[in-house]
């Protein structure tokens, strides 16, 4: 069978490329076609685009990027018909992921969407192209299942994908040298080049307030060293790419960009504090639109803060030095794993790119 999957992110790319290894355990004449990353690649299937050509972030970033991001759709349709799949697998990435779900809805193509776009976030309206469009939802978040149960609309709760993800490196990484034994705080400055200039000059200025610490960057694999040399030149701030988790299981703290990441962190058992710093256009829009409490994955699971958020003006030096410092703080450390532990609890298990998988190949049948 011939699969076309279209993943705009690396955490996509991630997800996309255990999906794939588990559809090939169930259909030996598997064939994929994708848009993603290396993951996905190595995995075996043909790249027809990296997802570092199609990530803007933010409201004015995707309006200077709307030439661009309007090629790509166009020469995306015209791939999906020189190609013609059996199913089209869709991962996130709504804005570009919906119109590409339409078009292939007139050609006469089954559409799965695996991973919900965040339409109980904001552009709730999206609800009603995606019945008309989409004819299976696998959901990964507890709390999203019942919010389609709301517009009718019955999806599939498989469970989060990053749960397989962590457990298959636990016993298969290596461990991450470090210069010295001073203890180690981890920076997660996001992947986008636009959050990570905005972001990362922030966290850097920790490291004058903690010198009984050490700081390593997690590097965006999509990104060179060049990128963010000019940020660490004046600093003992090392970087490390392609070892996010090695880094985090020998963190005793990090400091993360809101994102995929906040959940990685919390599923690895490190205190975090939530960073988020974007344009000001864009965070004026978003705050007029966004319905939820939170940012962070990890308070929108719980329903709770049990991670602390600083959000745009309220990320700044003296605050994030003081939420580090209850990072550090032995009792608070205890309650924010207890609250981990719980969390885990709630994402339903391991399983869920195997329970995906078992899923879309009998819908197929």
């Amino acid at each position: 069978m011939n699969y076309y999957i279209i993943a705009g992110e690396a955490s996509g790319d991630l997800h996309g490329s255990n999906l794939i290894k588990e559809l090939k355990k169930l259909d030996a004449e598997a064939n994929f076609r994708c848009w993603g990353g290396d993951l996905m690649k190595a995995e075996g299937a043909c790249l027809v685009k990296h997802y570092r050509e199609l990530a803007f972030m933010g409201f004015t970033e995707v309006l200077f990027n709307l030439r661009t991001i309007f090629k790509n759709i166009i020469f995306c349709k015209k791939d999906i018909l020189q190609n013609l799949p059996n199913v089209l697998i869709l991962i996130d990435y709504p804005g570009f992921n919906l119109r590409i779900a339409e078009f292939a809805k007139t050609i006469g193509l089954k559409v799965f969407y695996y991973i919900s776009p965040q339409i109980w976030a904001w552009k709730e309206s999206r609800i009603h192209k995606i019945k008309r469009v989409v004819d299976k939802m696998f959901v990964i978040l507890p709390f999203e299942k019942e919010f389609y149960q709301g517009f009718n609309y019955p999806v599939d709760f498989v469970g989060h994908p990053l749960l397989d993800a962590i457990g298959d490196t636990e016993n298969s990484i290596n461990k991450l040298s470090v210069k010295n034994e001073k203890p180690i705080i981890a920076l997660l400055p996001g992947s986008r080049k636009q959050e990570i200039t905005k972001i990362l000059p922030i966290m850097l200025m920790m490291e004058k307030h903690y010198s009984n610490f050490q700081f390593i960057i997690a590097g965006a694999p999509s990104h060179t060293i060049e990128f963010y040399q000019p940020f660490i030149s004046n600093t003992e701030v090392r970087i490390v790419f392609n070892q996010t988790y090695q880094l985090l299981k020998i963190a005793k703290a990090a400091l993360v960009t809101s994102g995929t990441a906040t959940l990685e962190t919390a599923l690895l058992g490190v205190p975090e504090v939530v960073c988020y710093k974007g344009g000001a256009i864009s965070f004026g829009i978003a705050k007029q639109l966004i319905k939820v409490k939170y940012i962070s994955l990890v308070n929108l699971i719980m329903d709770e803060e049990i991670v602390k958020e600083l959000i745009q003006s309220d990320f700044n030096e003296f605050n994030l030095k003081a939420e580090l410092n209850n990072l550090l703080n032995h009792e608070t450390r205890n309650k924010i794993l207890s609250n981990y532990s719980l969390l885990t609890a709630k994402l339903g298990g391991p399983g869920a790119s195997k329970k995906t998988a078992d899923l879309m190949i009998n819908y197929l049948k």
